[in-house]
């Protein structure tokens, strides 16, 4: 508890007033606005030091850091570039590494968007797929400390390059979006080289949700009640056999959502649950297949669950919001193990001082698995303990 305390008063040091840079005027109706995000803080893993892995772990590092950009040419016209910058994590989503590895600065989205009109836009470049809701929702506005380590999508786990079409129709209840990517790339072991497509719809009530992206929480300020659903295929994607390159299997997965919040007179309630299913068609039972069909990434299905509330009255400078969230996934294979099953569960805290541009995040989590590996911490059960100041500007 002293630690937990130690860590809380260091970020609590570090806040200072969060204003956003503003936009510059470049000419009549061309403005460029710069921005800097990151989430800075602590990790502590009852497991993964020592010299046979058991010791506790603990890190101070960035969640995330990212500089970029976000320009307009005219109404219609537009673009958005973000690079990022992350050093080594000791501390993964499943897994605890203390080598050092090298660091690593990338572009993380590059786009040009064209909007037609409010039932048509264009997005062209790198960005993110439509296979989850979870995905679609801003990493720096989500409801838990962040979204579910199981929803991402094989070959590129949220962002590719390609082109989305998108739009909102009938008083913005429903939205469409379609996109081709680029998916598994013809350096990988692959049967063929195919784009992957994926298609999304949602119908929204209430206050609409009618950005690209959506949020994990409107801190109480929308009434919001969204169904979605989304289907994403790559024809022979994967081999069975990659040795002798045989056993071609198509790629395939489908997700449903849905989204609840609402600001009460006693607090705002959030709600949010999917279940996300991915198929390589039992590619992982073959003599030798491919390594994106298996492991956290591979074939699996499941759901998550989680919930939030926020108290109606500011508790000090800021508002304070509790959640909880349960993810139960299985796995055709991970590690050793076939028909692998890990359930998480998470609790925690969100306090906002200056909305999500200024917060601090605390969560507490448990993994289990299903089937462990006696000679490895990393496949026994572990629990997580986090606590990370975010800063927008």
């Amino acid at each position: 508890m002293r630690r937990v305390l130690t860590i809380l008063s260091i970020l609590v040091m570090m806040v200072g007033m969060a204003n956003a840079f503003p936009a510059f005027k470049i000419a009549k109706g061309k403005y460029l606005k710069i921005f800097y995000d990151a989430q800075f803080g602590y990790n502590y893993r009852d497991e993964g030091a020592g010299a046979d892995g058991t010791e506790d772990t603990n890190e101070f590092n960035f969640r995330r850091n990212r500089i970029g950009f976000i320009g307009t040419y005219n109404r219609m016209v537009s673009f958005y570039f973000q690079t990022e910058y992350i050093e080594d994590k000791q501390v993964g989503p499943l897994t605890t590494d203390l080598s050092d590895e090298e660091k690593n600065f990338y572009v993380l989205d590059a786009q040009v968007r064209f909007k037609f009109s409010n039932a048509f836009h264009i997005r062209l470049g790198k960005f993110k797929h439509n296979l989850t809701r979870e995905n679609l929702e801003g990493c720096f506005e989500p409801l838990t400390m962040d979204r579910s380590l199981f929803v991402y999508a094989p070959f590129k786990t949220s962002r590719d390059k390609g082109v989305v079409f998108w739009g909102n129709l009938f008083d913005n209840i429903f939205q469409y979006r379609f996109d081709v990517m680029e998916g598994k790339t013809s350096g990988d072991p692959s049967p063929k080289s195919n784009f992957r497509y994926t298609g999304r719809i949602h119908l929204t009530f209430l206050d609409p949700e009618k950005s690209y992206g959506y949020k994990g929480t409107y801190l109480g300020k929308k009434k919001v009640l969204t169904i979605g659903a989304s289907y994403q295929y790559e024809p022979d994607a994967v081999y069975d056999d990659v040795a002798n390159a045989t056993g071609e299997k198509d790629y395939q997965a489908y997700s449903v959502d849905g989204f609840f919040e609402y600001p009460f007179s006693f607090g705002t309630v959030t709600l949010s649950s999917a279940y996300l299913k991915v198929d390589f068609d039992d590619a992982y039972k073959g003599a030798d297949p491919d390594d994106e069909v298996i492991g956290l990434h591979g074939e699996r299905d499941g759901y998550y669950v989680k919930a939030g509330y926020m108290f109606p009255m500011n508790i000090g400078p800021g508002k304070l919001q509790l959640f909880y969230r349960f993810d139960n996934f299985s796995f055709g294979k991970y590690g050793n193990f076939y028909d692998q099953e890990i359930k998480w569960y998470g609790v925690g805290f969100n306090y906002y001082i200056y909305g999500q541009n200024l917060k601090i995040t605390g969560q507490y989590s448990k993994t289990d698995f299903d089937k462990e590996d006696n000679t490895d911490p990393d496949y026994q059960d572990f629990k997580t303990f986090q606590l990370f100041l975010q800063v927008r500007l």
